[in-house]
């Protein structure tokens, strides 16, 4: 079973990690209700789609405050998605005593050395999509749960191995004793739907001749077509929360 482990760790600091990232507003003018009502709308989508096939909404909180996270919580979601280390670091320092805390998924392209600043808080690492980071991942968090992150749309600029390198690249993280439980991927920016099934179609063939149960993929927009396409988790943020505040940039 995975814990919940989002607390914030001894002797963080601001500043530390030299990488530009937005820093979320400690709140947000999250309105609870909203959420509750949003929460409900997109489990309606799942349901009828998947039917009684279990499938893990996780709640993108990225770009905003402690307020969405208690609010996602409050409306029964357990999982939680963020993109970027120092504010993952800011919003767990800020979360109170006592709180419910859900099961973080990072999800966001990471670099190495930036690891070591939440290992104590990710729960489960979507976004490994190279050796060097799978190795800094077992370091930090050994037996750490992780997705194999796949470029399935072949966009430069966008996160994950190449689709030729995925068996290599799961075969190296269960080398070094990380639990591989599946697969993830970002749809294409086009919104035309026969791309997107192309490339969730894609990773979840890739999945299945790897036996890999899970595959991560699918937002607000697409949601359908990942989960017709067998998506076991899907990641949703506007359409819960909506439109995210105006974010500053910090070095940090």
């Amino acid at each position: 079973m995975l814990g919940t482990v989002l607390v914030a760790p001894q002797g963080c600091r601001s500043g530390s990690s030299g990488d530009v990232r937005p820093v979320a507003h400690p709140m947000s003018d999250v309105d609870p209700d909203a959420v509750a009502v949003a929460v409900a709308g997109i489990r309606e989508r799942i349901r009828r789609v998947a039917g009684e096939r279990p499938v893990e909404l996780i709640a993108v909180t990225k770009g905003f405050g402690v307020d969405a996270i208690q609010a996602a919580v409050a409306a029964g979601c357990t999982s939680v998605g963020e993109n970027y280390a120092q504010e993952l670091r800011d919003k767990a320092a800020l979360l109170p005593e006592g709180f419910a805390r859900p099961q973080v998924h990072f999800i966001g392209q990471l670099q190495s050395n930036k690891v070591r600043l939440i290992a104590p808080l990710v729960n489960v690492w979507q976004s490994i999509d190279r050796a060097a980071l799978a190795d800094e991942v077992a370091r930090r968090a050994p037996q750490a749960t992780v997705f194999v992150q796949v470029n399935t749309t072949d966009e430069a600029g966008k996160g994950g191995c190449e689709p030729a390198s995925t068996a290599a690249l799961v075969t190296h993280c269960a080398a070094l004793g990380l639990s591989v439980v599946g697969l993830m991927t970002v749809g294409p920016t086009s919104a035309d739907p026969g791309q997107t099934r192309v490339a969730f179609r894609c990773l979840r063939s890739a999945a299945d001749d790897l036996g890999l149960a899970w595959c991560s993929m699918g937002m607000s927009a697409d949601l359908e077509i990942a989960l017709e396409e067998g998506a076991t988790h899907i990641r949703i943020g506007s359409a819960l929360f909506g439109q995210r505040p105006q974010r500053r940039a910090q070095m940090g």
